[in-house]
């Protein structure tokens, strides 16, 4: 029969374990928002900054900022940027215009995705308004264009690890929405209460 003392050590190695599987548990669940804030902090990836308004204060070297866009498989859109390129000065605010239409005969709805490369400009590259992440819906064979409006931080002119670096790609990609969400006015109408008779 065992020992007191062999029972407590069973019981501390069995609660030791279940509280490293549950702590292995809440890490697992705790990864994607933290990664995504990481990558949201330091731009890693390519993941762009969001600003609220410009820097005061303008760099002096001319950069080019090239679009691109990109549409899934399966989704019946033509999506392209109103400009292939825009050379800029960090700290300039800048307004840029992709154009979409929906080639098909129903309704449909995407949201997009995004990144900078060279990943190591995302986190000079700061968004102040964005179509990226918001629903998009597009009525058959409708168009419409969707503004970004972004500036690279004038800080990234004193990165050595970007003085080779003259220009940037600022790439969108839709794709075809999950579970779309309808209008209120598009939902189905509701049986009526009323007692037919």
């Amino acid at each position: 029969m065992p020992s007191r003392n062999a029972k407590r050590r069973r019981l501390v190695v069995a609660g030791v374990t279940a509280l490293c599987v549950g702590a292995m548990v809440g890490l697992s669940y705790a990864a994607v928002p933290l990664y995504a804030a990481f990558c949201k902090a330091t731009g890693y990836g390519g993941t762009t900054q969001v600003a609220l308004a410009a820097p005061l204060a303008q760099g002096s070297r001319k950069i080019t900022v090239r679009f691109d866009a990109n549409v899934a498989p399966g989704l019946p859109w033509v999506f392209e940027p109103e400009n292939a390129s825009l050379e800029i000065v960090p700290g300039q605010t800048v307004t840029a215009f992709y154009k979409v239409r929906n080639t098909s005969n129903r309704a449909t709805a995407a949201v997009a995705a995004y990144n900078v490369s060279p990943d190591i400009t995302g986190a000079y590259f700061n968004k102040i308004s964005c179509f990226c992440f918001n629903e998009v819906r597009m009525g058959p064979h409708e168009s419409a264009e969707l503004p970004v409006v972004f500036f690279l931080d004038p800080a990234l002119e004193k990165d050595a690890a970007l003085n080779a670096v003259g220009e940037l790609t600022l790439s969108y990609t839709f794709f075809a929405a999950k579970n779309p969400v309808k209008p209120l006015a598009a939902a189905e109408p509701a049986e009526s209460a009323t007692p037919k008779l």
